[in-house]
């Protein structure tokens, strides 16, 4: 994606208005520091003076600021816009952070928000129709194996069901036969769940957000594994919790951290994703899953569990709310990974006496979900046509990983974690935010390591899907990149 001169623009406004639209859609965050002018220069093959120029405009536009000696920095747009609103107002009692044995207890900025959301955007990126190694998404076309959901939306739509459902709100809970089948199959895994301790939302991260708000309130610390899913961080944080980073291991969270923590902190709330965890692959140990329903029982707070990736999970996977039979498990889970991103279907089981709080919960953010997306989705689940989907997603998904382990070795690139379902967690020695900017000049989205920790901190590390980096000429693209930028910058 060279720079090229043209008539209508020069290559300063071309560079300037790159900048520009990558800062204002958040996919180069606050605090990110742009290349150095000489740098910027031999990559994008134009004169310091164009740089300089270009740079000259974004400040000008009040995109950047300019820090001595140091460069050229993204500016915290949101940051200022709040500042702006909250002038005048009195300030809020700042959240007490009390010392930890283990170092003092994150605070989240807003600008920590902003980095995470860089996360998020990057799965609407259009930039390049290139596979993108970032994204957290299955490719299109595999997803698109799955039209019998498509032909299922059809069949409910009838005449008279369509008006039956259309309506009405329908149930708050959601469609009692999606519920139905929902709690057979969490039979299967031996969760003992009932139809009515099951509430159906748009998608894990809806469910995710209802639990939060249901059982914390601001100030609140809540245990979440690290590195994890940096929207969770910034989500917990947007509501003002204190995020307690737990280093997660192989077999499970470090259950010496959390019980620290528990001693010190009292959290109210542990956030688990416990089988294929995101980005490690990871799954949880029979004994550490007791361990820590052992210190939620002792220490009295509950364990969300995050089960997202159990589509393409083995069949003996450990779960906790399996263990617990959701007495102070939460499950959560979701069908947007397997089917496509768009089928914003996911839901909760809860233990009993939960149940009506995280109604109310849901009714005041959403009311109530799609029921034809739900009935339909039901018909497919009970004709077994999402099994057999998922048992296909699991194949492509080990073919796509053997032949993507192979080329991240090739490249000199090792693994730091084992290579287990669609993600890879991928050592690379080079600052991995340092080449996101430039991945994204060659039309390829990155996640970089930093992302997927607390506080975001220069890291070497990189979750790459599997699926989207089985092509040798990303690879290619990779070491051409990190020559460049560690030969000069």
């Amino acid at each position: 994606m060279a720079l090229t001169r043209t008539p209508d623009q020069t290559l300063t406004d071309q560079l300037a208005e790159r900048f520009a639209e990558r800062i204002r859609s958040r996919l180069l965050p606050a605090g990110a520091r742009l290349p150095s002018v000489r740098a910027c220069a031999r990559q994008q093959g134009v004169s310091a003076y164009t740089v300089v120029a270009a740079y000259d405009k974004l400040l000008a536009l009040g995109l950047v600021e300019a820090r001595r000696q140091r460069g050229f920095f993204v500016r915290d747009l949101l940051q200022k816009s709040a500042s702006v609103r909250e002038a005048g107002r009195s300030a809020a009692p700042a959240v007490p952070t009390s010392a930890s044995p283990l170092g003092p207890v994150p605070v989240r900025s807003s600008g920590s928000r902003i980095n995470a959301t860089a996360l998020m955007r990057g799965m609407f990126y259009q930039g390049s129709s290139k596979p993108q190694p970032g994204a957290g998404v299955l490719p299109v076309a595999w997803l698109e194996e799955a039209r019998f959901m498509p032909a299922a939306v059809r069949r409910i739509t009838t005449s008279e069901t369509l008006r039956a459902g259309s309506l009405s709100y329908g149930e708050p809970l959601g469609d009692p036969g999606l519920r139905a089948v929902l709690a057979h199959r969490l039979a299967d895994i031996n969760i003992p769940a009932q139809p009515g301790q099951i509430i159906t939302t748009v998608g894990v991260t809806h469910a995710l957000d209802i639990v939060s708000r249901t059982l914390l309130k601001a100030g609140d610390p809540v245990m979440v594994e690290e590195p994890g899913w940096s929207v969770e961080f910034a989500r917990l944080d947007a509501l003002g919790m204190r995020v307690l980073p737990v280093p997660r291991g192989p077999e499970g969270p470090d259950l010496a951290v959390m019980s620290r923590y528990c001693e010190t902190h009292a959290p109210k709330l542990f956030v688990s994703v416990s089988v294929l965890h995101n980005p490690t692959g990871y799954s949880l140990a029979p004994g550490y899953a007791h361990q820590i329903l052992r210190l939620a029982q002792r220490f009295n707070f509950h364990v969300v569990e995050d089960d997202t990736y159990g589509h393409i999970a083995p069949e003996h996977a450990t779960r906790l709310a399996s263990l617990d039979g959701l007495e102070r498990v939460i499950y959560v889970n979701g069908f947007a990974k397997i089917l496509a991103p768009n089928w914003r279907i996911g839901y909760i089981a809860a233990p009993e006496p939960l149940v009506e709080r995280l109604l109310d919960t849901k009714l005041l953010s959403t009311l109530t979900t799609p029921s034809m997306l739900e009935k339909a989705l039901a018909h497919c689940i009970e004709q077994g046509q999402l099994r057999r989907h998922a048992e296909r997603m699991r194949q492509h998904i080990a073919q796509a990983r053997t032949r993507s382990v192979q080329l991240t070795l090739q490249a000199g690139c090792t693994f730091a974690a084992e290579p287990t379902g669609m993600f890879g967690w991928v050592e690379t020695g080079v600052d991995t935010d340092m080449l996101t900017q430039r991945m994204l000049d060659e039309g390829y989205l990155i996640a970089p390591g930093a992302l997927f920790h607390a506080t975001r901190q220069p890291c070497t590390l990189m979750r790459i899907n599997f699926a989207n980096t089985q092509d040798p000429e990303f690879w290619r693209v990779w070491n051409r990149v990190v020559a460049e930028s560690t030969g000069g910058m």
